[in-house]
């Protein structure tokens, strides 16, 4: 069995088949960011605290105000049963035996319903619909299934161009679908003029806007959280708007790239937010230090992907599991030599800028 999180990728690659793995791995465009997301993790240095007590320590923190034993969640990916038979089912026995928050994708590939009796904490990804009725059809779904949160996804009202992926020649297979989705009404396809954009004039005419944002809000029954935030000035009017929480992400550069790096504009988002509102971070996590690093920097918790689904890959829920595991030992380990006992005492002096030239 694999034991770091990079080992669980190497040995995810070597069972999936070429267009699945393109499409896990994949980004927008020439890939940048998704380089970006994890080389700038590397960038950032620790700081340790000398003879700092650290005996009874803990990774106890508060996830959207309830207690929760560490700050890592679930991120929301689709179609996990390209992955393992088991798909999103697996993923969530992993986030329970782990205590996880997982966050369940729009675009499932599992039935919440079958999810609904697996015991822990869920939130629902959303992507806002045509018009909200749609919405809240599938926001009423969720939360009878026990979804605790909205996670708003904004930042990729339409797809990016994976190039990788269409190289690839990746489609889902018969069976795998997206079951929340395809039994939803479709609005009409708008009949394009000559000279009229695909883009403008069709995709983006059922794009979500800021009054279709203020309707979800006010008409939620759970608190929504907002995913892909680079802005500070974004953050800051999505406060205003009742969001409680923002999640600092680029969508892992699967959608527009040369996006920067979140661990990079999380700091500038969590000082507008000024404490008003939870900080999440999203994008390249790949050890435990890196959720120190996070943490240090002023998000609340870290959203993990594509690890999760190596490990589900290798090994269904045990695997995914296992990865979960290890970054929380890695967490710990991180704290304990950085002289920091609780998640409260990883503070901005405990990173600094790193060369990777040592000294």
């Amino acid at each position: 069995m694999p034991v770091t999180l990079s080992d669980f990728e190497i040995a995810a690659a070597k069972q999936l088949s070429p267009d699945v793995l393109a499409y896990l791995e994949g980004g927008a465009e020439a890939e940048h960011s998704v380089a970006e997301n994890r080389a700038a993790f590397a960038r950032i240095g620790l700081l340790p605290k000398l003879l700092a007590p650290c005996a009874g320590g803990h990774t106890r923190t508060r996830i959207l105000g309830a207690p929760a034993a560490h700050p890592i969640i679930v991120a929301p990916m689709a179609f996990q049963h390209l992955f393992h038979p088991d798909g999103e089912t697996a993923t969530a026995m992993a986030a329970a035996a782990q205590d996880a928050t997982m966050v369940l994708s729009c675009q499932t590939s599992t039935p919440p319903e079958d999810i609904a009796t697996i015991p822990g904490r869920r939130w629902f990804q959303l992507y806002m619909q045509g018009d909200h009725d749609t919405t809240m059809i599938l926001v009423d779904r969720a939360v009878t299934c026990g979804a605790q949160a909205l996670v708003v996804t904004l930042d990729a009202p339409i797809n990016g161009l994976r190039d990788r992926e269409v190289a690839a020649g990746f489609e889902l297979p018969a069976d795998v679908r997206p079951v929340m989705l395809d039994v939803l009404p479709q609005p009409p396809r708008p009949q394009l003029q000559e000279g009229q954009s695909v883009v403008f004039d069709g995709l983006m005419v059922f794009a979500p806007t800021w009054a279709d944002l203020l309707q979800l809000i006010k008409d939620s029954p759970v608190p929504v959280i907002i995913k892909g935030c680079l802005r500070p000035a974004d953050a800051m009017r999505l406060i205003e708007a009742g969001v409680q929480g923002i999640i600092v992400s680029n969508h892992g550069g699967r959608v527009l790239d040369t996006l920067p790096a979140p661990i990079t504009r999380l700091a500038g988002v969590v000082n507008a937010v000024a404490g008003t509102a939870p900080v999440y971070l999203d994008g390249g996590v790949r050890r435990g230090s890196d959720v120190f690093k996070a943490l240090a920097l002023g998000a609340e918790a870290v959203l993990v992907g594509r690890p999760v689904m190596h490990g589900l890959t290798v090994s269904g829920a045990r695997g995914a599991s296992q990865v979960l595991r290890r970054l929380r030992d890695e967490l710990e380990v991180t704290m304990a030599l950085c002289g920091c006992a609780t998640i409260a005492d990883i503070t901005p002096d405990a990173v600094t800028d790193f060369s990777g030239t040592g000294s």
